[in-house]
């Protein structure tokens, strides 16, 4: 049941009317959200409001008329656990739950009204502001424009410690409610603002412990690796802000990507940018800045030679440059290479890892075991803490993430009328693989595993004949970057799977010919599932300490932002559909159709 209110949200404008509607996220939450229809018969496009934490779609609803857009459609979400969507106040799962709940809510919107994200600008204000931007760094939408008010990168929190106090008492006591201090005459000087706020009954004043934790954790993920975004973005900044600081806000703005990137101070302008009293003055910077965007030709920028000249390029050579091994730096890292030689002694996984690789094959299917072994009760208790570093952990979820698309691929097929035969280029061991289709409803033609080591081609079949499986599931060794092997596959497989091979590789002309073979060989309507790594908070441990599969060398990788990674499969011939990410940002999961 929806959150029903106490009494009337704020009333909308009398010169377009609303329509309420709601639509299931993710995880079967239902979110209330209100539509405006554009006034001329045939819209130039949309634009879509997100609130500020603690408030609701309905205090947004002024700027439907105020922006003076008639020609364009608008929609103002209530977020989880606020206003009248469902789901405990202040309360969601995680901020990735958020975030994802801003992908649903944009398919929602392009399935009912048939807005894509090229046709699509946000307007977002405060705590909407970092969902939207993470929202455009983890999913890379095509989207055609954004504006961000006063994003709550950083939050102001008057007491000494309270972010580290608050993590704490999380971690000992569990989930807890904070209260915002905020009173509503330091978020606005207009006088009739300052009231509706005071009296309105769908204002959430709680916040969840894990939430505002978590805010600060991907706020500083995305303002760091803000070159990611390349959607054109105005920014706009209140002078005499005392909810949120500055200094991320513009960091993040030269940290941008995008190509298009405007910065505007309000000067005397409290957080609530776009409901102060001389919001006018904003609304006159956002309207040329949105309608130029809009008549201006939808161009993504290319990323398909990232790997020649980009800034992730720059940071894997910087982490593939050798210390001085006298340094601080180089003791450290020495020091930390051989703690780890050290802990192969004791830990099982460690000692995989040094002998095979941490990027093995063997190594990620000891991940995925997630059962702690070694040498006695301290090699256990070395081997639990090698397999709850973080990395490790979203290689898991990863797994999760790629049995869920797999059994929804298989679904999919099944409608389509599809015999179902998969392939998996580069399967390791194959576990997850064969962990999805004995999930599955659906089971499939025929199974083809393959991997390029001797090894993986072994232990995988033995994972096979221990599980007894028919004759149509096989395991094969073969080059994942063969493009013309890939191409004279018979039968085509009507599902494709790539998993945690494309981000070991640097040069995009590799993932382009294993693509490009994959296409050629698969009929349209086919299904891809992807794998990318557009983030890692261990980047410079991984290429200083652990070591490749490829010869025992150092394992440095250079990420691939997810706009880049879909480019080179969009370049290839397929259309994505769907995405799953990690609730650290670490590890997509994506589902593309050939064309």
């Amino acid at each position: 049941m929806l959150h029903e209110p106490i009494a009337a949200a704020p009333a909308e404008s009398p010169a377009r009317q609303a329509e309420e509607r709601t639509f299931r996220s993710h995880d079967g939450t239902e979110i209330f959200y209100r539509f405006w229809p554009a006034v001329s018969a045939e819209a130039k496009g949309a634009v879509v409001l997100f609130h500020r934490g603690h408030e609701h779609g309905g205090r947004m609803a002024h700027l439907v008329d105020e922006l003076r857009m008639p020609d364009h459609a608008f929609y103002a979400w209530d977020a989880r656990g606020n206003g009248r969507s469902e789901g405990e106040r202040g309360y969601a799962p995680s901020f990735s739950a958020l975030v994802r709940d801003i992908d649903c809510f944009m398919r929602e919107i392009a399935g009912r009204d048939g807005f894509a994200a090229q046709d699509i600008a946000l307007i977002a204000q405060s705590f909407g502001a970092v969902l939207a931007a993470a929202w455009a760094h983890d999913y890379a939408p095509k989207l055609r424009a954004m504006v961000l008010a006063s994003p709550a990168f950083s939050v102001k929190l008057y007491v000494p410690f309270a972010k580290e106090g608050i993590a704490l008492w999380q971690k000992i006591k569990g989930r807890f409610f904070v209260n915002s201090y905020v009173k509503a005459n330091l978020l606005t000087h207009d006088p009739v603002r300052i009231a509706s706020f005071e009296n309105d009954p769908l204002i959430t004043r709680p916040i969840a412990s894990n939430i505002l934790v978590e805010l600060y954790q991907h706020a500083a993920r995305i303002v760091a690796d803000a070159r990611a975004i390349t959607v054109p973005t105005q920014l706009l900044l209140s002078g005499s802000d005392w909810v949120v600081r500055h200094p991320p806000q513009h960091e993040f703005f030269v940290n941008l990507g995008s190509r298009i990137k405007e910065r505007h101070v309000l000067p005397g302008f409290f957080h609530d940018t776009l409901g102060e009293r001389d919001r006018a003055k904003a609304l006159d910077l956002i309207r040329p800045f949105l309608e130029g965007q809009f008549v201006s030709p939808a161009e993504a920028v290319d990323l398909k030679q990232a790997d020649i000249a980009g800034y992730t390029r720059d940071e894997a050579d910087r982490l593939a440059s050798p210390l001085d091994l006298l340094s601080p730096t180089g003791l450290y890292w020495a020091l930390s290479r051989a703690f780890i030689r050290i802990g192969s002694w004791f830990s099982r996984g460690m000692k995989v890892g040094v002998g095979t690789g941490f990027d093995s094959g063997s190594t990620l299917d000891y991940i995925y075991e997630n059962e702690p072994r070694g040498l006695g009760p301290i090699g256990r208790m070395v081997d639990r803490t090698f397999l709850d570093a973080i990395g490790w952990r979203g290689i898991r979820q990863r797994k999760l993430n790629l049995e869920e698309l797999i059994g929804t691929s298989l679904a999919m097929l099944k409608a389509g009328g599809r015999p179902g035969h998969i392939l998996d280029i580069a399967a390791g061991h194959g576990r997850y693989v064969l962990d999805a289709i004995a999930k599955s409803p659906d089971p499939p033609a025929s199974v083809r595993l393959r991997d390029y080591s001797d090894l993986n081609v072994e232990l995988g079949r033995k994972l096979i004949a221990e599980r007894q499986l028919p004759a149509s599931v096989s395991f094969q060794r073969a080059d994942a970057f063969d493009g013309d092997g890939l191409a004279r596959l018979d039968p085509a497989p009507d599902l494709a799977i790539v998993s945690g091979l494309y981000e070991l590789f640097s040069d995009n002309a590799l993932i382009a010919r294993s693509l490009g073979g994959l296409a050629r060989a698969m009929q349209p309507g086919s299904l891809l599932i992807y794998t990318n790594q557009p983030w890692h908070p261990q980047l410079e441990m991984i290429a200083r300490s652990l070591t490749s599969h490829r010869g025992g060398q150092a394992w440095v990788m250079r990420r691939r932002t997810q706009g880049e990674m879909d480019q080179l499969v969009e370049a290839a011939g397929f259309e994505k559909l769907d995405q799953r990410i990690d609730q650290w940002g670490i590890f997509t999961v994506s589902l593309a159709r050939r064309l």
